[in-house]
C-alpha cells in the first residue's frame, strides 16, 4: 500500500520508523530483529535509508595511504524486500541522486516494481567526498527534483529509452523538507520554493528532517501552505540517547537543539541521558499529534529500545 493511502485511511495520527541497513559484511537479521520488536505497534510503513559510495583511507604496511571507495551500507533494496516478505509491512526505500546514474536508478525502480514495493523517497543524498565519474553515454540526476521527475516519468510509462509498450510503474513519491532550512539554502523562503518545485514535479508527500522545537515545524507547515504546497507534511522525530548527540546532530543534520534540552542532557548522568531524550520526544510527539499531524516519523536507525518507551503511551493516547 502507498504511504498516502495509509495516511488517508487512518483515523488517528500514524507512527512510522526509519532504519539503516547493516554495515557491509553484517547480517540483515539484526535489523529484521529491530522490525520484529516494532511489530506489536503495527507500523504502517518503514523507511530504509540508502548510502552511496564514499572515500576512506587506510595505511599500507609501507606507511603509504591508500584511497578506498566503497559503499559501507549496501542492501537497501534487499532489506526492503525481506521486511515486506517476512512481516507484510510496507517499506519506503530511499533513492539517491549522488553516487548513482539515472540508468542505475531506472534499474533499481524496475527491481522495486517487480518486488511490489509501492513507495520511494527521492533525495539528493549527502556529499561523501566521492565524485562518481559518469560515462559519456550515461547521465545523473543533479537534484532531488530531477529524481522525482524520473520516477514520475516511469509512472507514465516513460523510460530513459523510447521503449515500445513500456509498462508504467505506480510509485508513491516522498521527498524531504527542512523546517530549519537546508544548510545550503540562503533562507527558508528560498528553500520552501524549491520544495514546492519537488511537489509540483510529482511528489506525493513530504517528511521533514529531524527537529526538536515544534514551533519551527508549525511555522514551516504554515509557510508551505501559503505557497501552495498541499501534500501531507510528516514531522521527523529523533530521540537523543547520549551526550555526543549534542554535537553530532547539529554537525551532520544541521538542526538546532533547544537550550533547555541541551542543558538537561548535559547535566544528566550518562546512563540517564536517554531518559531525558525519551521525555522530550514524548512531549514533542504528543503536542504534534494533538495538533493533527498525519504521522510521526521516528529516526531510530538501528535500535527500537527507546522508541518503544514512547510508542506505548502514545498508543494509549490514540
Amino acid at each position: 500500500m502507498k504511504v498516502i493511502e495509509h495516511l488517508e485511511r487512518a483515523n488517528n495520527p500514524l507512527i512510522s520508523y526509519e532504519i539503516i541497513p547493516p554495515k557491509r559484511g553484517g547480517s540483515a537479521e539484526q535489523m529484521l530483529g529491530v522490525v520484529e520488536e516494532l511489530m506489536p505497534y503495527e507500523p504502517p510503513f518503514i523507511d530504509v535509508t540508502s548510502h552511496s559510495a564514499e572515500v576512506s583511507y587506510k595505511q599500507m604496511p609501507d606507511g603509504a595511504w591508500q584511497r578506498c571507495v566503497k559503499r559501507k551500507r549496501p542492501g537497501t533494496l534487499g532489506l526492503c524486500a525481506a521486511i515486506e516478505a517476512r512481516f507484510g509491512i510496507d517499506t519506503v526505500p530511499h533513492l539517491l541522486c549522488r553516487g548513482f546514474t539515472r540508468e542505475e536508478t531506472e534499474d533499481a525502480l524496475i527491481e522495486l516494481n517487480y518486488l511490489g514495493i509501492d513507495n520511494v523517497l527521492a533525495i539528493r543524498g549527502d556529499d561523501k567526498g566521492y565524485d562518481k565519474q559518469i560515462p559519456n553515454e550515461r547521465s545523473q540526476n543533479e537534484y532531488a527534483v530531477d529524481l522525482v521527475r524520473q520516477v514520475r516519468a516511469m509512472n507514465h510509462g516513460e523510460y530513459l529509452e523510447d521503449l515500445m509498450e513500456a509498462a508504467p510503474t505506480d510509485f508513491c513519491i516522498g521527498v524531504g523538507g527542512y523546517p530549519e532550512k537546508h544548510f545550503e539554502a540562503p533562507n527558508l523562503a528560498w528553500d520552501i520554493m524549491h520544495l514546492k518545485k519537488k511537489v509540483d514535479a510529482g511528489a506525493h508527500y513530504v517528511v521533514t528532517q529531524m527537529f526538536f522545537d515544534n514551533e519551527k515545524y508549525f511555522d514551516f507547515v504554515d509557510r508551505c501552505r501559503e505557497v501552495g504546497i498541499d501534500v501531507p507534511i510528516i514531522p521527523g522525530i529523533k530521540i537523543i540517547t547520549n551526550k555526543r548527540h549534542l554535537r553530532s546532530l547539529p554537525r551532520y543534520f544541521h538542526t538546532e537543539i533547544p537550550e533547555d534540552l541541551a542543558a538537561e542532557v548535559e547535566a544528566a548522568d550518562p546512563e540517564h541521558v536517554d531518559d531525558v531524550g525519551v521525555e522530550w520526544a514524548l512531549r514533542q510527539t504528543e503536542e504534534l499529534m494533538s495538533a493533527g499531524v498525519p504521522c510521526a516519523h521516528f529516526y531510530i536507525m538501528s535500535s527500537a529500545k527507546t522508541v518503544k518507551r514512547i510508542v506505548e503511551p502514545l498508543r494509549e493516547m490514540a
